[in-house]
């Protein structure tokens, strides 16, 4: 097994190594890392919530709406918020750069 890169490997190489890509990865990450933490930090207090605060989860907002149970649905809304917030993200931020790296590859062909 040769660790030689072929010619056509040698491309991938250099992209991974540029500039542009090294950008990419950056704003992908500075998206994605701190997104991360905040859902992870809010579904880590409904948990707790739910296990050590009863009392609180179990107020009656209207009806036999409880506070749990909004919390909860709220889980589902920040879901789709986060998706709709990345793909908005992608969009203007992340799709453009890795459209104009795929179009130098494939243009080299």
């Amino acid at each position: 097994m040769s660790t030689e890169t072929s010619p056509d490997q040698s491309r991938y190489v250099a992209v991974q190594e540029s500039e542009e890509f090294a950008g990419l990865r950056k704003a992908l990450r500075g998206f994605v890392f701190p997104m991360t933490v905040a859902f992870f930090l809010w579904y880590a207090l409904y948990v707790i919530l739910s296990a050590y605060a009863r009392d609180f989860m179990a107020i009656k907002v209207i009806g036999h709406i409880n506070v749990a149970l909004i919390f909860g649905l709220l889980q589902f809304v920040t879901t789709f918020l986060i998706a709709w917030l990345y793909s908005r993200y992608a969009n203007q931020r992340l799709d453009p750069t890795a459209d104009k790296i795929r179009a130098e590859l494939e243009g080299d062909k």
